[in-house]
């Protein structure tokens, strides 16, 4: 798989997988996330092609996933307020957001989830309470549940996630140090 930037060529194709994505969502016991406001807007999805933070997967030249990336300092404005517990590193991070795929292969969402990782290494992401399938993608990636956020576009909270290299980093010098003090 290969991963490159959205194109208006690509629109089309985008839209068709979003299209999908609520009908897998709604098929899977997740109706309230995409579905009521039939997101993401065309319109925002031109914004982020334009924008250069939209991001297609390939198999063999053709589209098969899409999502939303963007890295930085305190770039998610509703990021800043979380409940319920806490980021774990307040470094810059990178976030995905709006991610789907056509279902045609196998790991496409894991394999855009770490693309994205491997960029900046400190990634948000957060999704609804009903989306199961991102929360089990999420944990299999080694994403830690932080807390809870709210978006601009309903009411619904969502759960957030966090991943960190210097989090990482830390964990396994304190289980190294463990084992030292173990050893003596």
């Amino acid at each position: 798989m290969i991963i490159r930037h959205t194109t208006e060529r690509d629109f089309d194709t985008v839209m068709r997988i979003y299209a999908r994505a609520r009908a897998f969502m709604a098929e899977n016991g997740n109706p309230n996330q995409w579905g009521p406001t039939n997101w993401p807007p065309e319109a925002l999805i031109h914004a982020d092609i334009a924008a250069g933070n939209s991001y297609v997967c390939t198999e063999d030249g053709r589209v098969i996933g899409t999502f939303f990336f963007v890295s930085g300092e305190d770039i998610e404005p509703t990021y800043a307020d979380i409940t319920e517990g806490a980021w774990l590193d307040d470094s810059p991070y990178g976030v995905v957001h709006r991610i789907a795929a056509d279902g045609t292969v196998k790991g496409t969402g894991a394999f855009c989830i770490e693309w994205a990782y491997a960029r900046c290494g400190h990634l948000r992401i957060d999704t609804h309470g009903d989306n199961r399938v991102m929360q089990g993608l999420l944990d299999k990636l080694g994403f830690v549940h932080c807390g809870t956020i709210y978006v601009r576009e309903d009411h619904d909270p969502r759960l957030a996630y966090e991943k960190s290299d210097v989090v990482r980093r830390k964990q396994n010098a304190a289980v190294q140090e463990k084992a030292c003090r173990d050893r003596i």
